[in-house]
Formats: C-alpha cells, sequence, structure tokens
C-alpha cells in the first residue's frame, strides 16, 4: 500500500469511527475538549505508522486502543494530577485511574453519553449544533463554516467556547434519568433536526439545499434510535427525517432551481427512505402513549409519500394532524402549515382566515414564508395585484438566491396573470 492510499484510509476510517472513540476516551477523561485532542493524537500516530506498517485488520479497534490507552497514560501520570483535579474535581485525587472499557455495549453507552454531552442546554443552539457536527458528525471547522455559510473563525470560537463551558458548568459526561432525561432529550433532538432543516432548506446563501447535512442529521437520528430504542420521540424523528429525506433529489431541477411539492417527480422519491420512515413510525406508534411532535410531523410526511400523486393527497388528515400539533406545541410557523392543509381541503378563503389570524404575530415579522403562503392564496382567489405584492415582499426577506429568484418568477407570474 502506498503512503498516498494509506493515509486516504486513515483519515476515511477515523471520519467513520472518530464518535465512538471521543465517546470512549471522554468515558476515562471526563472531558470532551482532551478526549478529541486525544482522538487526533491517535490519528497522527495511524498516519505516522500506517504507511509503513500497514493498515490494521481492524482499524477502528486500533486507533480506539492507542487513543485510550494514551488518555490512561494521561490520567497516571503523576505530574499530570495537579492539571486533571483542576479540570475533573477533586474526586480523582485518591481514586485509581478507570479501567478501560471493554465491549460494545460500553462504547455505545459512551456514544449515548457524547451525544448527551453535546447537546446540554448549557451551551446555545449555534454552538451545540457546532459542537454536534464536529464530535459526532465528524466534519472539519472547515466544512461546519462552509455549510452554514459562516466564517471558519467563527465556527473555531464557538466550538473552543463549547468545550470550555461545558468544563466549566461542571456538565458530568453522562446520560440522564428521571425528568432531566426528558429535558436533556428534547435538547438533542432538536440540534438533530435543526441540522437536518438546514440542509433541507437553506436559509442563505446559493444552494436550495445541501444534502450533505440532510445525511448528517439523518444518520445522527439513526444512531440515537438505536441507542434509546424505547424512546418514541427518537423514532418519531427518525421517521420523519427518513421520509422527508427521501424527496431530496426531486426537490431541484437540473439547474439547482427549487421544484415545489405540487410539482414535483413522485417517481423519484426514495422508495428505501419511504420504507424505512414508515417502519421507524410503526416503532414509534408501538411504543406506546399519545404522539410527541416529530411523530405527529412524521405522520404528515406520511399522507404525502402515500399520495401517486399531488392531486390524491388527504389535505383534511394532514389539516387534522397539525391541528393536533398545534395544540401540543402552539406556534404560529405550525398554524401557518396548518393553513395550507386547510386551504387544499376547505379552499384557499378558509386558509386565509388562517394565515391572517396569526400575521400579525411578532415571530413572523421577519419570516419570508408568512407573505409567500400569502401569496399563494391570494393568487388561487384572483388577486392577483395584492399576489405580486406578497411575493415580492417574500423575495425581498429570503436570504436563500435560489428562493428568492423562484418568489420573484412567481410575482412576475401574478403580474401577467398566469
Amino acid at each position: 500500500m502506498t503512503a498516498a492510499s494509506a493515509t486516504e484510509t486513515v483519515e476515511a476510517v477515523f471520519r467513520i469511527e472518530s464518535a465512538r472513540i471521543i465517546a470512549g476516551v471522554a468515558r476515562i477523561v471526563r472531558d470532551v475538549g482532551i478526549a478529541e485532542e486525544l482522538a487526533q493524537d491517535a490519528l497522527v500516530a495511524a498516519l505516522e505508522q500506517w504507511p509503513e506498517s500497514g493498515v490494521p485488520d481492524k482499524p477502528g479497534a486500533w486507533l480506539m486502543a492507542t487513543a485510550k490507552h494514551r488518555a490512561i497514560d494521561l490520567v497516571r501520570r503523576k505530574e499530570t494530577y495537579a492539571r486533571k483535579l483542576a479540570e475533573v474535581g477533586r474526586a480523582l485525587e485518591d481514586v485509581a485511574p478507570p479501567p478501560e472499557p471493554a465491549g460494545a455495549e460500553d462504547i455505545d453507552d459512551d456514544l449515548l453519553r457524547l451525544i448527551f454531552t453535546a447537546c446540554h442546554p448549557v451551551l446555545s443552539t449555534d454552538a451545540r449544533i457546532a459542537l454536534t457536527l464536529r464530535l459526532l458528525g465528524g466534519l472539519t471547522t472547515e466544512e461546519i463554516a462552509r455549510a452554514y455559510l459562516v466564517a471558519e473563525p467563527t465556527v473555531a470560537q464557538r466550538i473552543v467556547r463549547a468545550k470550555r463551558s461545558l468544563a466549566k458548568a461542571g456538565v458530568p459526561f453522562e446520560v440522564p434519568y428521571g425528568p432531566d432525561r426528558a429535558a436533556r432529550l428534547s435538547s438533542v433532538l432538536e440540534v438533530i433536526y435543526l441540522i437536518f432543516n438546514e440542509g433541507y432548506a437553506a436559509t442563505a446563501g446559493d444552494d436550495w439545499i445541501r444534502p450533505a447535512l440532510c445525511e448528517d442529521a439523518l444518520r445522527l437520528s439513526r444512531v440515537l434510535a438505536g441507542l434509546m430504542a424505547k424512546e418514541p420521540e427518537v423514532h418519531g424523528l427518525t421517521a420523519l427525517l427518513e421520509i422527508q429525506a427521501s424527496r431530496t433529489s426531486a426537490r431541484t431541477g437540473p439547474d439547482g432551481e427549487p421544484v415545489l411539492l405540487a410539482d414535483q417527480n413522485r417517481t423519484r422519491w426514495n422508495q428505501l427512505l419511504i420504507r424505512r420512515g414508515f417502519a421507524a413510525l410503526g416503532r414509534s406508534n408501538a411504543a406506546g402513549g399519545p404522539p410527541g411532535p416529530y411523530a405527529l410531523q412524521a405522520a404528515i410526511a406520511a399522507c404525502h409519500a402515500q399520495a401517486i400523486r399531488y392531486e390524491d393527497t388527504d389535505w383534511r388528515t394532514i389539516a387534522t394532524l397539525y391541528g393536533r400539533l398545534a395544540t401540543l406545541t402552539p406556534s404560529p410557523v405550525v398554524e401557518l402549515n396548518r393553513a395550507v392543509a386547510v386551504s387544499m381541503a376547505e379552499g384557499p378563503e378558509a386558509g386565509l382566515a388562517v394565515v391572517d389570524a396569526v400575521a400579525s404575530e411578532p415571530a413572523l415579522k421577519e419570516y419570508h414564508l408568512l407573505p409567500s403562503v400569502r401569496g399563494d392564496l391570494l393568487a388561487r382567489l384572483g388577486r392577483m395585484a395584492e399576489a405580486r405584492g406578497e411575493f415580492e415582499r417574500a423575495a425581498g426577506l429570503t436570504r436563500n438566491e435560489r428562493e428568492r429568484q423562484l418568489l420573484l418568477k412567481r410575482a412576475a407570474q401574478a403580474s401577467s396573470g398566469t
């Protein structure tokens, strides 16, 4: 094997295994920042040794063992104890270093601890997203910056500050239980959901969708579903993301332009992802209890997936599901989505009434989809001049160039009466 191919193998294996390695090491050192440094040390060791010795039969296990050995050495070294005591607490003073974890179940437990730590509510939403993509998604700082269209130093600062905040707050490397677990789980699910949404409909930039972010979020949700098989909302989120991701290839045209749901070629929807989504939704329902917000959104997505044609969509059921979602998690954005379903089930006049009831909500003041939805309803009512004004206002609010062009096109169509 050439040095170049060995290097590619090292980088590929580390990308796949990095989350588990960091999680396993964090169990020993009790600090995600130090754990990431030791995982990087193992990567450097592999880059130095594998081109000479060859790639081991189990490269992931080699990296894990190397990182853990360095972690144990770090804890054992007498001169390091003073620094470790300041970071981890005086409890380590007379406590022997923990033994090296040894089994798949231990590794899975460690990974679950890492997910809950990276998504701890003590961090801001931006910090949670950046740290999760870094530690669990395996993305570099440059990749995160490019995905979210922010400067690389900004992302680097968010990650560094997030690690410091976790250490300063003394956040334990553990999975919480009882009420704390429910609260923390909602934070974990929210972060994965937000990562997917940014990939599914980018808030800014030149691209309508960023499939890589959708894939990262989907992978994280699958990992979480495997680790927390008894949590219905974990399966609900996975179901939602699987079904939504099934439409990705149909959501853009040849030149990357957005294709609205009504115009999508449904033969391009990924049936494997749809089946996976339905299976996950079944697991969520089988877990018992009333469906949560992610399971309800998954049920809405399932209604769309079941319709062979746009005209076959069961809009009444979708409107009902949005009503249940609005009761569970009241939000003007949910009401805006319900308005679309109501307009399809009962007519644009009924939908417009729902929109106008929430139009003055402060949360929607700069939300471009409010005038966009209103413009669509006005156009369906034949009120073209008003529709044109709404589409132009929406175009002025969006930060996504592809979406802006689509909205301006719709404004021009309203102006011409087409």
